[in-house]
């Protein structure tokens, strides 16, 4: 899974405006603000509007603002309806799963399936509200576990 510049600059901008809860910023300020242009800016608004994150206000005092509160946008959520399945490979996709001819005995599919979980596990867990507030934290090598089941 990668994510894109579309997914990157969504995030920016629901940033930004959860920064500015019950505010209405307008397009040019959060273009200037995260660097990306009010061209391809307002089609990821337009998007994620459509989608029920934010709503948007018409005028000379127009622009846009959250619609849901940062507690309650998922970061999963968002990645995959802008981005699409997490998975690193079609193969190990829950949503978008494409056979493989070597899939049989693969023993490449257990670790795509889990770069996948892991990736979900992060996300999934990750609301606007902990990204400003800077809950994050990065997690170290000895935090990973990895189980494995033996019969």
């Amino acid at each position: 899974m990668k994510v894109s510049s579309k997914g990157e600059y969504a995030l920016r901008a629901l940033l930004m405006l959860g920064g500015h809860q019950g505010n209405v910023l307008g397009i040019q300020e959060i273009a200037d603000k995260t660097l990306v242009t009010t061209n391809y800016l307002e089609q990821i608004l337009l998007q994620l509007k459509k989608l029920g994150y934010v709503t948007s206000k018409r005028g000379a005092k127009g622009g846009y603002m959250l619609l849901k509160e940062p507690q309650e946008i998922n970061i999963g959520e968002i990645i995959r309806e802008l981005e699409g399945p997490l998975s690193p490979m079609a193969c190990a996709s829950i949503t978008k799963y494409e056979p493989c001819p070597l899939e049989v005995g693969c023993q490449l599919k257990p670790l795509w399936s889990l770069v996948r979980d892991t990736i979900a596990y992060v996300l999934d867990r990750t609301t606007l509200e902990d990204l400003l507030e800077n809950k994050i934290s990065l997690l170290k090598g000895e935090d990973l576990v990895v189980i494995k089941n033996t019969p």
